[in-house]
């Protein structure tokens, strides 16, 4: 029977980890760490502000394209990692967008391959003004 247990810890401290990277190489604009993270498939998606990544090729041109710089995020509000047995996580950061009174929102669907290991196979970033909507 699969295992469908949520956060064991050592599984959360592998994704926790891997995000991290992730992060850092966001910041650095370290394309080959970046490229490493997403799952080399053409059904891999990552919608972001101003990209529309359908496939893994092109969510590479997006960050070949994409201009070093200290970055979106400016101070993290809250990070939720959710994992489902040992194979399943979700990431999903609120921070505040630098220079701007916006809130910003990432999400990441990751998938541990028994070839590759961990990768993501479906990312989103947006912002938002932060107020409620109800």
């Amino acid at each position: 029977m699969d295992d469908f247990t949520p956060n064991i810890p050592e599984v959360v401290a592998e994704v926790t980890a891997l995000f991290e990277r992730y992060e850092t190489a966001l910041a650095e604009k370290d394309v080959d760490v970046l490229d490493d993270t997403f799952w080399n498939s053409p059904l891999t998606i990552r919608y972001a502000l101003h990209e529309h990544g359908y496939g893994f090729d092109q969510i590479h041109r997006h960050r070949v394209a994409r201009p070093a710089g200290p970055g979106l995020k400016e101070k993290r509000l809250r990070l939720e990692i959710v994992t489902i047995g040992r194979d399943l996580a979700t990431t999903n950061l609120e921070f505040k967008v630098r220079g701007h009174d916006l809130v910003g929102r990432q999400s990441q669907t990751w998938v541990r391959f028994p070839d590759v290991g961990w990768k993501v196979v479906a990312a989103h970033v947006s912002t938002t003004d932060g107020k409620p909507l109800w």
